[in-house]
């Protein structure tokens, strides 16, 4: 829609191409995980198929970590819609790809090259967000997308479990949906009339006049960041895994299954927001999500049927959802204004290196227990004893929030 003056204005057409285009990074790994069972089998003769396959799957948070370094540059340069139209397209041409291969290490590849589009597309619907909207009409379209993208991430997990079962690589025509992403944001997105609002984000053009960056904050975010990440992913990537050492090795059970419990991630973002309104701190909201993810984890890791694994499978979700908010909303707090831009791509980059690496520390992790259930009960403990430092960490107001004492 155009103002009176004859500047453009966003509206729900701009609102909901954001928010189904903000979905395509998350497909790129939560719609994998039916399928790994399938795809490792099929690569039965390759002796590291039990790692590879999964290092597969996250393959595109190793080049999301490194490219959401110099993302926001790319952005400045080339312009949001061109460059978000451009890695749209790869995105729908390199995820797809893997239907046509037939070697792991091919299909590696084409997952990096997967993950460079999606470290431009998070970057560059983030910029566009901020460019659109002012900060009400922002937080109503961010709050939205956190409630839909987990809706569309049990709605593909359903249908990803189908096409596991029907060819063990059938799951890679999912990423097709990117074309007629592609096609809507044609249509509506359009290039803002300024960019002040993003470079401020992006901490660019400041007076940094005795403002010397924080390294020791930046390091405990990027550190906390990293081992959030790492756990968050377990289930994610792993989960099928679980799944086949308790007899339930059909992807397309296993989609059906899993369906319903993914939607508890909503309990998360519920928890995350109620939290917040209640006036809990960044770090109490943090050390909840940890303490949650780790119980729902180890439950997992106990689990003897199905009907446990599903009770795992509700509360790790649960603590899901309330973890990218809670990270996000904590280093935030901790960055001063001038430095936020990279102190954030610093953020952005440790939970997508974190992404890349779980699956490899699980699998070290599971040889030494011999199941993978045995490693989902390791990091589960890992999960509960990280909240439980994380609470005696926490400062004079942060505890007295907690108790519900005034600060």
């Amino acid at each position: 829609m155009t103002s009176e003056t004859g500047v453009r204005r966003p509206g729900p057409a701009q609102g909901l191409t954001v928010i189904i285009a903000g979905f395509l990074p998350i497909l790129a790994i939560v719609s994998m995980f039916p399928a790994v069972p399938a795809m490792i089998g099929h690569f039965s003769a390759d002796p590291n198929a039990g790692w590879k396959v999964p290092a597969m799957v996250s393959a595109p948070g190793l080049t999301i970590a490194i490219v959401a370094l110099f993302a926001g540059v790319l952005v400045d340069r080339f312009g949001r819609r061109r460059l978000l139209l451009a890695a749209t397209l790869v995105y729908g041409l390199f995820g797809a790809m893997p239907f046509l291969l037939e070697s792991l290490d091919a299909i590696y590849a084409s997952r990096l090259a997967l993950g460079v589009a999606e470290a431009v597309i998070l970057t560059t619907l983030n910029t566009l967000i901020a460019d659109y909207w002012a900060e009400d009409g922002r937080r109503n379209w961010l709050t939205l997308q956190g409630l839909v993208g987990p809706a569309l991430s049990s709605v593909m997990i359903f249908f990803a479990g189908s096409l596991a079962a029907w060819r063990w690589n059938g799951i890679f025509l999912l990423y097709l949906v990117a074309f007629p992403i592609f096609l809507a944001m044609l249509r509506w997105m359009y290039e803002p009339e300024s960019d002040a609002t993003a470079r401020r984000m992006l901490g660019m053009d400041e007076d940094r006049s005795g403002s010397r960056f924080p390294w020791p904050t930046v390091i405990s975010i990027g550190a906390l960041t990293l081992f959030a990440s790492a756990l968050y992913y377990v289930f994610i990537i792993n989960g099928g895994l679980v799944w086949k050492e308790l007899g339930v090795a059909d992807p397309h059970e296993i989609g059906q299954i899993s369906a319903l419990p993914t939607l508890f991630i909503l309990v998360g973002a519920v928890i995350f927001w109620w939290t917040g309104k209640r006036g809990f701190s960044s770090r109490v909201q943090i050390a909840t999500f940890l303490g949650i993810l780790g119980a729902g984890l180890a439950i997992i890791g106990l689990a003897t049927d199905w009907r446990w694994m599903i009770a795992g499978m509700a509360v790790q979700q649960t603590g899901a959802g309330m973890a990218i908010p809670s990270l996000i909303a904590w280093a935030q707090s901790k960055l001063p204004f001038a430095h936020r831009g990279r102190g954030m791509g610093v953020w952005t980059a440790c939970f997508f290196f974190g992404q890349f690496s779980s699956p490899l520390l699980v699998n070290l992790v599971s040889r030494f227990t011999g199941t993978m259930q045995g490693a989902f009960l390791v990091a589960g403990m890992l999960g509960m004893i990280g909240a439980v430092v994380v609470l005696a960490l926490l400062g004079r107001r942060d505890a007295a929030v907690l108790v519900g004492a005034p600060a």
